[in-house]
């Protein structure tokens, strides 16, 4: 398995790190109902400025994410 890194991704790349046995859509819903459920991230992702139609995750939100979900 590949170390994980920070950069820009698609909800759809994460997703499926995720998620890897998931189809797309069933794994971008998956990770978007974890980090809807987790309020502090959420807040902090808004903060960041992601919005529900963004297709995709900064850097910097990618490491928000990572710290309160963890690693895929």
């Amino acid at each position: 398995m590949t170390e994980f890194k920070i950069r820009p991704y698609t909800k759809k790349e994460l997703a499926l790190m995720y998620f890897p046995d998931s189809n797309p859509h069933t794994a971008v819903n998956h990770l978007m109902a974890w980090i809807y459920r987790c309020t502090p991230l959420l807040g902090q992702l808004e903060t960041a400025g992601y919005e529900k139609s963004s297709k995709g995750f900064t850097p910097r939100q990618i490491r928000m994410i990572v710290e309160h979900l963890g690693e895929p």
